[in-house]
């Protein structure tokens, strides 16, 4: 057996692998109307359920020179998701053992595989990963503009870790620090700051699915973006006038659906199987705490239907990881780079399954992996790819 051990580790940029096939996965919300119709929706959620995910990942070497594919720590780096109050995540199988675990910088579980070739010579490497999820039933408590806190409420502590100019959040760019003051006014009432922004994005930022994630700057100038292009520029408008902020990944149980799309020239393919990826922020908002904050997958009427109709709150939806600090945006643009330039592919699978029985009784020796639960009130995760993939 594999003694597994615990520690940090500083991500290096080629960590992009799953950033970036995970912000791939954010992919066109064009068919919106489809996937709220489709998608099952609170009632259903008033029950546990479970599932089985299971994601296939293959690297390919089409390079015609011959040139080598040196697999980073990165390459061969798998989430082990997020456990809290409403979801319990184990994984069941992996096709390689599992080395170590640590957390990423962001504060996400993660673990690394042992592959067995650590250099590609035009050939392939394939490795999957079976996961059983458990989702309970949770809510929101009841917000109203009344009760919310004013940013004189918000600790110090939090503003210092959560409204930094780091990441993709560009607090620091005068363009947006005017942009977001413009549209604030002299309100500082959370609940009304928020609605603020929130309808100027629906206002003036059209759906559009790039190739790339854009940074909250690229945006505003095109007046487009998807799910976590959207949620960036929320949530750094939300730094800059003192509302912590960051954003949070999850993928969405959508029985009807089965696609692939090829992205970066044929470079990067992938496959969804009842499974859509999706990205929205979380606010600071006292006296509640921390609010998901949906600008894709909720009603457009009331602004704040975007934190009581988010996705995690009213979809089968699981969350994957957190990020706080991690600027995936340039890494995604760095790996595309490194898979062009070099000739090459990756072809993803995600499967995911409805279990029709109840959860099963534990029997025997534990699954091989149980992250232990984090504190619901410290949210924190990440990843590295495009993700608004519920169209």
């Amino acid at each position: 057996m594999n003694r597994y051990r615990t520690l940090n580790r500083n991500p290096n940029p080629r960590r992009n692998r799953a950033i970036i096939v995970l912000i791939l996965l954010l992919a066109p919300l064009v068919t919106y109307y489809y996937f709220y119709k489709c998608s099952l929706i609170l009632t259903e959620t008033l029950a546990r359920k479970s599932f089985i995910l299971t994601i296939k990942i293959t690297m390919k070497n089409m390079n015609p020179e011959g040139k080598e594919w040196l697999i980073s720590d990165e390459e061969k780096t798998i989430s082990l998701f997020m456990n809290n109050t409403w979801q319990t995540v184990y994984i069941l199988n992996t096709s390689h053992p599992i080395d170590e675990i640590y957390m990423d910088d962001d504060g996400n579980p993660i673990a690394s595989l042992s592959l067995p070739n650590r250099i590609l010579y035009g050939e392939n490497i394939t490795y999957k990963v079976t996961y059983r999820i458990i989702l309970k039933p949770h809510s929101l408590p009841a917000i109203s503009e009344k009760q919310s806190g004013k940013l004189s409420d918000i600790d110090k502590e939090l503003k210092e870790k959560y409204c930094k100019a780091e990441g993709p959040w560009q607090v620091d760019k005068e363009e947006l620090r005017n942009l977001a003051f413009e549209i604030a006014g002299n309100e500082t009432n959370i609940l009304l700051l928020l609605e603020k922004f929130i309808r100027w994005i629906r206002d003036k930022i059209r759906y559009y699915h790039p190739e790339i994630p854009r940074y909250p700057n690229e945006t505003v100038e095109y007046m487009s973006g998807d799910c976590d292009d959207q949620a960036n520029l929320l949530i750094t408008f939300c730094r800059i006038v003192g509302i912590p902020a960051y954003l949070q990944l999850g993928c969405i149980y959508i029985p009807q659906r089965d696609l692939e799309r090829s992205y970066w020239k044929g470079h990067l393919v992938l496959r969804l199987t009842r499974i859509g990826w999706h990205g929205w922020a979380v606010v600071y908002v006292p006296p509640w705490g921390w609010l998901p904050v949906d600008l894709t997958c909720s009603g457009q009427e009331n602004p704040l239907s975007a934190i009581r109709e988010a996705a995690i709150i009213t979809h089968l939806t699981i969350q994957y990881e957190n990020l706080t600090k991690t600027d995936y945006i340039a890494s995604s643009r760095k790996y595309r780079e490194f898979l062009l330039s070099n000739n090459f592919r990756i072809y993803e699978h995600d499967v995911m399954t409805k279990e029709k029985h109840k959860e099963p009784e534990k029997r025997g020796p534990a699954p091989p992996i149980f992250v232990p639960a984090y504190s619901p009130s410290i949210i924190k995760m990440r990843m590295l790819i495009k993700w608004c993939t519920i169209s």
